[in-house]
Formats: C-alpha cells, sequence, structure tokens
C-alpha cells in the first residue's frame, strides 16, 4: 500500500467491513449494506500543540480498532483500497 502520512490531529483509518449475512442468514446485497462504522487505525498524523504551545497527544494508536460517524472524513483511495483521513476528534470511540 502507498505510504500516506497524515498532517495535525489527523488519523488514517480503514473501514472494517461488515458482514453479508444478516443474524437472520438472509445474504444481503451490496446496496442493502450500510456503512461501517468500525474501523481500524493505520497511521497518525504529525500532531499538533494547544493554545500553550504544548503538544496534545494521540488518544488512538496505529491497530486501534474505532468507533467513526458514518459520513465523516474524505475518502481516498490507495491501491484500490478505500481509506478515510479523519480528524482524531471524529473518531466516537475505541473498541475493546
Amino acid at each position: 500500500m502507498a505510504n500516506i502520512k497524515p498532517l495535525g490531529q489527523r488519523v488514517l483509518v480503514k473501514r472494517i467491513e461488515a458482514e453479508a449475512i444478516s443474524s437472520g442468514g438472509i445474504v444481503l446485497p451490496d446496496s442493502a449494506k450500510e456503512k461501517p462504522q468500525e474501523a481500524e487505525v493505520i497511521s497518525l498524523g504529525t500532531g499538533g500543540k494547544d493554545d500553550k504551545g504544548v503538544l496534545i497527544e494521540f488518544t488512538v494508536k496505529v491497530g486501534d480498532k474505532v468507533l467513526i460517524s458514518k459520513y465523516g472524513g474524505t475518502e481516498v483511495k490507495l491501491d484500490g483500497q478505500e481509506v478515510l483521513i479523519i480528524n482524531e476528534s471524529d473518531i466516537l470511540g475505541i473498541v475493546g
């Protein structure tokens, strides 16, 4: 995969695809699936500083599984895979 380094307080994530079969055993077509809200952190940005010049540390780390909003971030295609660049503040929580 090509290398992208997000800038500032941004995070590069890859959505984790939802199951293609419902809990009742019905196979769902792509058009019926919602955008997954679970993603894996691939890369962290360069960081940022607060008003006093103190470095703001990231809460997440590479490899974390996180919950993100359905329509947040900017979609980018890398080597045929869709990834998202989002602000760390758009991450809703860490899974597990």
